[in-house]
């Protein structure tokens, strides 16, 4: 061995080190390819604008509808909601008209994390929506925000008290962004700063093969501060791209960490944009004399479907996904199979398409959609009989029994988007064109060398 290899710590006579493929993946929950792309020019985020010169940002739609649960849930399946049984973060049993939240318990496809723990790939999942409660992997799994506590997501649970030394949080509260933008926007940052603290210690101390956490702050920093960003609010739209240069700042660190086999993944889930009018279609529907109630309005919560009344021909529930009062599916079920039904659903694509903002005159939806027209699978008696795609700013809620169709509130003033997501991946030149949230999973898989099961909805962005 020469004097400059002994130098150099090599032996040519040693075998060749084994590559070793790693990816790591970083969700930005919410975050629009379109505001990235202008913090990239600004100077915001350095450290993403660096990764783009090594690798590939592009744009990508969600699915509908692009609640977090369901967008997370096509990612994580590579498949659309009636293969994977996920339609949305509230869910309803036909038989009761009783509601419920789906959670991983009511997941029916195969995760990617168990995918890759089956091919013998090691994990690391920390905080993906609808991973709780927290299904056994090969490797480390803690869930998201669906959890009441940190001490019920947590696999395996011996790594609960390490979760608990480090002050992490499941999630922000809310309620305090509600109650006062000072009180919410100390609170985002707390999580963060618990978020990212636990991601540096998982990175470093974990064996890994696939590395995944979601930043789910920038979703509450979107719901809350999103207009004041917009309108260059002069004390809000610094504090939240303060958020972003400090998420910037740890992506920056974690790329600092990883070995050249190591492939470095962004996405997010769904785009944002600003909230011009929520949109009660529940009341829209009674007013045209389709839904009916069985008790006073001022005596229903929510979407409390317990209160519809026998006569109802439909209602909806978040986020604009409507239901027909279906005979041998609904507990009261009233409209007939078949021609009936269809003449209903008819009815109501183009009397919801026809809608317009009451001050603006603006159209309120892009398209009705009919199920079969965007889902395929074998759950597709599951979804809703028609699925609304909004158009930007007009937010669709299913609250039961609202007073007015429309309404401005003050503090919740960001909605998501289908489209305007994100993904980047590293070290890779892709195609310019907009992509499928679906196709990231097989693409994960392909760059581990993990075969695709069969039934997938996409396939790799890398051929």
């Amino acid at each position: 061995m020469s004097f400059l290899n002994r130098l150099r710590g090599k032996d040519p006579k040693a075998p060749a080190r084994p590559v070793r493929k790693r990816v790591c993946f970083i969700g930005l929950d919410g975050t629009p390819y379109s505001l990235l792309q202008r913090m990239i020019r600004e100077g915001i985020t350095p450290n993403i604008a660096a990764l783009t010169r090594a690798g590939s940002l592009r744009p990508m739609h969600s699915i509908y509808p692009w609640v977090s649960s369901v967008a997370w849930s096509s990612f994580m399946t590579g498949q659309n909601p009636a293969k994977h049984g996920i339609f949305g973060f509230v869910d309803r049993d036909p038989a009761t008209l009783k509601t419920y939240i789906p959670t991983a318990r009511n997941m029916l496809s195969p995760t990617l994390w168990e995918i890759l723990s089956r091919a013998g790939k090691r994990v690391v999942v920390v905080n993906v929506p609808v991973t709780f409660p927290p299904k056994p992997v090969n490797g480390v799994l803690v869930g998201c925000f669906l959890s009441p506590s940190l001490d019920k997501t947590v696999y395996p649970e011996s790594l609960l008290p390490t979760l608990q030394r480090l002050e992490y949080r499941v999630d922000t509260d809310p309620w305090k962004a509600r109650a006062s933008r000072e009180a919410g926007m100390a609170d985002i940052l707390d999580a963060l700063e618990k978020r990212v603290r636990t991601m540096f210690y998982l990175l470093e101390n974990e064996d890994w093969d696939y590395f995944m956490l979601v930043i789910m702050e920038t979703d509450r920093l979107h719901h809350f501060y999103f207009e004041p960003m917009e309108q260059n609010d002069p004390v809000w739209a610094p504090a939240f791209f303060d958020v972003y240069r400090r998420i910037d700042e740890a992506i920056g660190q974690v790329r600092a960490k990883l070995d050249a086999d190591t492939t470095l993944m962004l996405m997010s889930d769904h785009g944002f944009c600003s909230i011009k009018q929520e949109v009660f279609y529940n009341h829209w529907l009674a007013q045209a004399g389709y839904l009916k109630l069985s008790k006073p309005p001022e005596q229903i919560k929510g979407p409390d479907l317990t209160a519809l009344a026998p006569a109802s021909l439909a209602y909806s529930l978040d986020p604009g996904r409507i239901f027909i009062n279906l005979k041998g599916r609904e507990k009261d079920g009233r409209v007939a199979p078949g021609a009936e039904y269809e003449r209903l659903r008819d009815e109501l694509i183009q009397g919801a398409e026809a809608l317009t903002d009451p001050a603006s005159g603006e159209r309120l939806l892009l398209k009705a959609y009919r199920r079969e027209e965007i889902y395929h699978g074998p759950y597709l008696d599951r979804a809703a009989d028609i699925i609304l795609a909004p158009a930007n700013g007009y937010d669709p809620k299913g609250a039961l029994a609202k007073e007015t169709f429309t309404y401005k509130d003050k503090m919740m003033v960001g909605m998501h988007t289908y489209d305007d997501a994100m993904v980047y991946i590293g070290g890779q030149n892709l195609p310019p064109q907009e992509v499928d949230i679906r196709a990231v999973m097989p693409t994960i898989l392909h760059l581990l060398d993990v075969p695709a099961p069969p039934d997938l909805d996409s396939h790799s962005l890398l051929g």
